[in-house]
């Protein structure tokens, strides 16, 4: 999922002035807990959740779009087979089918749009029920440093090696299991501008 990439690439932002600091605070002394992200956002209950969720309104869409796709690309056949040997001049000259290859320009792009717009619904679906989830690990992860009593907590991507006895990912997916085992996944709505003419 493109999504997830991007997803995880902000949250890890949060976590990018420990990543500096981490070295420096190793060589303190500090306890230092290490969570993997990315397998959070794959494995827990939550994050299962919520790219299933994702996934089924993807199909979704997809099938709302399906019947018109098909019609235009028929109507697309049938309107190639009608001009194959024609110049422009010539559909140009006949009024009825040059109406028609306008009607059909007009229809595919209104088409184009209700596919631009679903995909950019989708995205903003995926972005909302991240941001969800990831608000509520947010607590978790307090809850995991208040436990491990850490200094530091980095991702698991940041580091160049870590030790199994400092890594807190699966404690980190139970928790989250247990507070937020599904999450609510609604298809966000984009309100589509009126073509311009």
């Amino acid at each position: 999922m493109q999504f997830l990439k991007a997803a995880l690439a902000s949250f890890a932002m949060l976590f990018t002035s420990a990543a500096i600091v981490a070295p420096v605070a190793q060589a303190q002394g500090a306890n230092v807990v290490v969570i993997d992200q990315s397998r959070i956002m794959r494995e827990s209950a939550g994050g299962k959740d919520i790219i299933a969720k994702v996934n089924q309104i993807e199909q979704n869409m997809t099938a709302e779009l399906k019947p018109t796709g098909d019609a235009l690309a028929s109507e697309g056949e049938t309107l190639e087979a009608k001009t194959a040997n024609m110049s422009m001049e010539a559909i140009a000259a006949d009024e009825a089918l040059s109406q028609e290859v306008r009607d059909y320009a007009r229809k595919a792009q209104a088409f184009n749009r209700q596919r631009q717009i679903a995909a950019a619904e989708l995205q903003a679906t995926e972005r909302k029920a991240w941001s969800d989830f990831f608000t509520a690990m947010q607590g978790v992860l307090q809850e995991v440093v208040n436990e491990k009593n850490a200094d530091v907590m980095i991702d698991r991507s940041d580091a160049i090696y870590v030790s199994e006895s400092v890594d807190a990912t699966n404690l980190v997916i139970s928790k989250m299991d247990a507070k937020m085992p599904t999450v609510t996944v609604v298809r966000q709505k984009i309100q589509a501008q009126a073509p311009q003419q």
